[in-house]
């Protein structure tokens, strides 16, 4: 039988078939080309960003430090005694940060309000997702082939991931940083700052030049990390997943086999981006802060990376670093169901 190459199959270029007496067997299927793993990063992007924008509008202003609370804007980090008792009042505190801010939306701005973004987000999302999936795809591909390894091996996956999120925060950084400006700018309909995304583009390129479109960027580099991380579990967990369920006493037909892969999906991903969030969140409330609007003078409110995780560490404690954690998380995790999920189903449809 001809050895496949390495260039020629994903990973999930394989299908279930029967051999004699029921038993999952796997048969190659044809390849996918290239540009298969751009069309299903999209197709994920797109269902994602739709799906979860209230979140996502709820998750910026809630790491922003423009609309917190006055009580809790005023608490300053004094270092209890013990862990338990401040991680206790951290957790009351973005529970109570996000019910407040919630509120405040839905009665300023309507329901409106939690879609505000919703454009730059789909510029942005989509080809995001298309870009960090190409990469990804196309990588672990060529990450096998040069380092000899096989596709499926810790090595592949991680050099994969970083270079995925490298690329994608690069290519999306203007997008990403003008949806910041629009969901943080919540005055008035006559005394909004930016009236939409183009306007924003043009202020921010007039008052800030080129340099002011890619505020924010050392953060998501370093929030590779999480991409990393979250990736690399994820490959991981799907096939443990995966096994543990074929193992079960169940019909060896095409519906189960699809209803296992679903759940072994599902499960992965959102296992697997919990994990990162967890770990890697504090870049993702710095991003934040480093895109918002400048003072009216004109002078940036943090001036740089590690100026500002200080500066918030300093003022504002662990609560601060972990800010908007909790419509993240509701967002985040559901988001890399629906992503993944789509993803691989568009994998699995192409090459079939």
């Amino acid at each position: 039988m001809e050895q496949k190459s390495p260039l020629q199959y994903t990973s999930a270029s394989i299908a279930p078939s029967k051999r004699p007496g029921g038993l999952a067997a796997e048969r190659p299927l044809r390849p996918l080309r290239p540009l298969t793993h751009l069309l299903a990063g999209a197709s994920g992007g797109l269902a994602t960003a739709v799906l979860t924008s209230p979140l996502d509008v709820l998750r910026t202003r809630l790491q922003s430090d423009l609309y917190r609370p006055p009580r809790l804007a005023r608490i300053t980090y004094s270092g209890p005694p013990s862990i338990f008792p401040r991680l206790f009042r951290v957790s009351l505190c973005h529970i109570s940060e996000t019910i407040h801010i919630f509120n405040s939306i839905h009665k300023t701005e309507g329901w409106r309000g939690f879609y505000r973004g919703l454009g730059p987000s789909l510029a942005g999302v989509v080809p995001a997702t298309a870009i960090k999936f190409y990469v990804y795809g196309n990588c672990k591909r060529l990450g096998a082939h040069v380092l000899h390894y096989k596709e499926d091996a810790v090595i592949v996956h991680t050099q994969a991931a970083i270079a995925a999120g490298l690329a994608t925060a690069t290519a999306t950084n203007p997008i990403w940083l003008i949806k910041t400006r629009l969901q943080l700018d919540d005055r008035g309909i006559t005394t909004r700052r930016y009236k939409n995304s183009w306007d924003c583009a043009r202020q921010v390129l007039g008052q800030e030049g080129i340099r002011g479109m890619f505020r924010g960027l050392s953060a998501s580099y370093l929030g590779t990390v999480e991409t990393a991380l979250h990736l690399v579990l994820y490959e991981q967990l799907k096939v443990v997943y995966n096994r543990s369920l074929r193992r079960v006493n169940a019909p060896a037909n095409s519906a189960w086999n699809e209803v296992a892969t679903w759940i072994s999906t599902s499960g992965a991903a959102g296992s697997a981006k919990l994990t990162a969030v967890l770990i890697a969140y504090p870049h993702e409330v710095v991003r934040t802060r480093l895109r918002q609007a400048p003072l009216e003078n004109g002078t940036p409110r943090y001036t740089g990376l590690w100026q500002c995780f200080r500066s918030i560490g300093k003022h504002e404690g662990m609560a601060g670093l972990y800010g908007g954690l909790t419509p993240h998380v509701v967002r985040s995790v559901p988001s890399a169901i629906i992503t993944l999920g789509v993803y691989e189903f568009v994998l699995r449809f192409m090459g079939s």
